[in-house]
């Protein structure tokens, strides 16, 4: 039940901050307001860290240098949702993201990348993509 929590309460602050990107993007530009997400996002975690103090520093070296590039991508992906937003609205926008998300993690668990185990992807979720294209199909009429 957490998870399901956790999940939750991310899906809706990544539509917030989509929304508040898109505002500040609109006043000073969209890597603008990219720099300022990151920097913010930066300071508050970093704060909950000095606060909380849960993890150690002492492995660092032993993280992949791929996987320490999450911040770059976070760039990229700030960039992707203010500019869809500005196009096509909040609710396609999150729609096909999330539909994205699906695909790749498909990919992601059927060829075992990134230290998965691989898995099978079966026929229900393959209907339940369909589906979900299907609706954002209609939302878009």
């Amino acid at each position: 039940m957490k998870g399901i929590f956790f999940a939750f309460l991310g899906g809706a602050f990544i539509t917030l901050q989509g929304v508040a990107n898109t505002r500040i993007s609109d006043t000073i530009g969209t890597w603008q307001a990219a720099s300022l997400t990151q920097l913010t996002g930066f300071l508050a975690a970093m704060l909950v860290f000095l606060i909380v103090r849960d993890g150690t520093w002492g492995q660092f070296k032993q993280v992949k240098p791929l996987y320490l590039a999450g911040g770059a991508l976070a760039a990229i992906i700030i960039f992707g949702n203010v500019t869809a937003i500005q196009h096509v609205g909040v609710t396609l926008t999150i729609a096909v993201l999330l539909i994205a998300q699906l695909l790749f993690t498909f990919i992601i668990d059927l060829n075992g990348w990134f230290g998965v185990v691989k898995q099978k992807v079966r026929l229900p979720q393959v209907i339940g993509i369909m589906m979900m294209v299907a609706g954002v199909v209609i939302l878009k009429l």
